[in-house]
């Protein structure tokens, strides 16, 4: 059996393939539309998909006719005038014409998408993003083969909107720039924690609270204050003004604070000591390593979010249809590059202290670069931060992460529940040499790390371990190959445009001698 599973019509679209049991490609549409965060899915996409076969079936990732529901409860009349997913198969892509079609829950395909890549045979499931077709928060349990969902919180109380409104209200764009939100907090002081949970959610700080969104940001008391401080400060080369660091630092407390929460709530409820974190709040990485208090383990895989959801779709059908879990062989599922990793390439670029790009292999399903989309360099010295970011054409204030090796983790990080296996970059950990390694330490202390083992990325693992007998250091710093605004490099071709843009040189392969 082949499924073609879709993600589409709000953000970052994308497809999967799933077939026999074996995870085939998986791959966002603005990796070749070249439109960040793409709603919809395209040709090239499409055509990739296709290469492995036409599907089966296609399974989309929610109910539209829930979803345009939802839409009309809430007046919400241009939307119901906007194709749905499936009406958008049929109007420009006749190859997939006649083809069945199966749709599951939002939320659903969120929790599918985790449970069956965690291994687990039972857990508490944790789902929380902006909103499915009425459901913005889910808990669910996963045990004796099968998924049943325990609690649930509706529209319009959504931690999501949350985060995306207070992202507007400082200047940056919802739906995309949330991670740079994160990123501001620990720049600013947790001073609005109480009047955020007052005006939001109108209760403090508990779950069962309705949050006040319906028309986007609220005109009360908390954007008073803010208005009034605009007034008399000036912005920063950013466009940020002192105090929308602080509403920052306030905003990531507030949802630290509930999303523990609910990580209390799940364990109550299910009784597991073992949590699968799904939705697109899950990608806040310094909530999650808080998740650690309550569980003994978590996972989250690394594309959580809408996207995510084309393989949740497309696995969970599989399940359903054949009482079989595909196997979970890591994120690489995308476009492929082929030719030998460079390695010895990377390794004389990190001799000279040179920034570069890896561009090798198959491309990352998720939204972080894993080692195959990659921007590298040595990160110590108190330059390479700046460069790299001068080059990204980022804020200064942002660090990268490192990419380090497994076995050497616990020497430079204060892991949270002890962790040594983190290879998704998904969680921050206390730097414990913070002076020697200035490029990937944020202003708090800590670092968002990935972790290399020999089986997951053996060439990755390769390189690291050839700089760590050269230089004493087991670790590189790791961005992705992209300029702010920008998807990530996703071919051949790409990359070399990339050198000639920027000036940075990508190398896509080793010479064979």
């Amino acid at each position: 059996m082949r499924i073609l599973g879709i993600s589409s019509m709000f953000h970052d679209a994308a497809v999967c393939v799933v077939e026999d049991g074996e995870i085939q490609f998986a791959a966002h549409a603005e990796r070749y539309s070249r439109s960040k965060n793409d709603a919809f899915i395209n040709k090239d996409l499409i055509g990739e998909a296709l290469a492995h076969g036409v599907p089966d079936v296609i399974v989309f990732h929610e109910k539209s006719w829930a979803k345009r529901l939802r839409n009309r409860l809430a007046g919400n009349k241009h939307s119901l005038s906007e194709p749905t997913a499936q009406q958008w198969i049929e109007d420009f892509y006749p190859e997939l014409r006649g083809i069945k079609q199966v749709q599951y829950w939002h939320h659903e395909t969120h929790a599918a998408a985790g449970v069956l890549t965690s291994g687990w045979d039972q857990c508490a499931v944790l789902v929380i993003d902006a909103i499915g077709e009425f459901d913005t928060t889910t808990i669910w349990d996963w045990k004796g083969g099968k998924l049943k969902k325990k609690w649930s919180k509706r529209y319009p109380t959504s931690l999501g909107l949350f985060y995306s409104a207070i992202t507007h209200h400082v200047g940056l764009k919802p739906m995309e720039d949330e991670y740079i939100l994160m990123g501001m907090a620990a720049y600013g002081k947790p001073l609005y924690t109480d009047l955020l949970d007052k005006c939001y959610f109108k209760s403090p700080l508990k779950v069962d609270c309705k949050v006040n969104l319906q028309r986007g940001i609220p005109i009360d008391e908390f954007g008073s204050l803010r208005a009034k401080a605009v007034e008399l400060e000036e912005p920063d080369e950013w466009g940020h003004y002192a105090i929308d660091y602080d509403i920052a630092a306030s905003a990531q407390q507030l949802i630290e604070r509930k999303i523990h929460l609910l990580g209390e709530l799940a364990k109550r409820k299910t009784g597991h000591d073992k949590l699968v974190f799904q939705g697109g709040v899950a990608l806040n990485c310094v909530a999650n390593s808080n998740l650690h208090q309550t569980f003994d383990k978590t996972w989250i895989m690394p594309n959580p979010g809408d996207a995510g959801s084309a393989l949740g779709a497309a696995v969970l059908h599989y399940y359903n249809t054949m009482g079989q879990i595909c196997q979970w062989r890591g994120p690489y599922l995308g476009t492929n590059i082929p030719g030998k990793y460079p390695v010895k390439t990377a390794l004389r670029a990190l001799i000279k202290g040179e920034i570069f790009g890896i561009a090798n292999g198959r491309a990352e399903y998720g939204p972080r670069a894993l080692g195959n989309r990659s921007l590298c360099a040595d990160p110590r010295g108190n330059e390479i931060k700046d460069r790299m970011n001068v080059i990204k054409r980022r804020q200064k204030f942002r660090p990268f992460a490192p990419m380090i090796l497994e076995e050497h983790v616990n020497d430079y990080f204060e892991m949270p529940g002890g962790l040594t296996y983190a290879p998704y970059m998904q969680y921050v950990a206390r730097c414990k040499h913070p002076d020697q390694f200035p490029a990937i330490v944020h202003a708090d202390g800590t670092s968002r790390v990935q972790t290399v083992n020999a089986t997951d990325h053996p060439e990755l693992h390769d390189l690291l371990t050839q700089w760590y007998e050269y230089s004493g250091c087991p670790m590189i710093v790791n961005t992705s190959l992209n300029i702010k605004g920008q998807p990530i490099v996703n071919n051949a071709r790409e990359a070399i445009e990339f050198t000639h843009h920027y000036n940075i040189p990508v190398y896509t392969h080793d010479p064979r001698n």
